[in-house]
């Protein structure tokens, strides 16, 4: 795993709460990256099925189908009581 997906993977990771076991997997993950720069291959596949696991708690803001389904506003109308000719 390269620095950048390393760092991208664990800022993703702290968008979420961790159990006391995955804290501390996370922690000893970055003391060995910062130390060798390089994660095992078991860290690594652990780290991405983490990460995926808590990526799927928040769904897609953008794929909301609130926004997709939702009503277009009307035109409010005027009382009845008020004509073109009043404004």
């Amino acid at each position: 795993m390269n620095k950048e997906r390393f760092e991208w993977v664990m800022s993703g990771l702290n968008r979420y709460v961790l159990t006391k076991a995955e804290d501390q997997f996370v922690k000893t993950a970055l003391e060995d990256f910062g130390k060798r720069h390089a994660l095992t291959e078991h860290q690594e596949e652990r780290l991405e099925s983490l990460y995926k696991e808590k990526s799927r708690l928040i769904p897609n803001k953008n794929l909301s189908p609130l926004k997709e389904n939702s009503p277009k506003r009307a035109n409010p109308r005027r009382p009845p009581w008020k004509s073109r000719f009043d404004l």
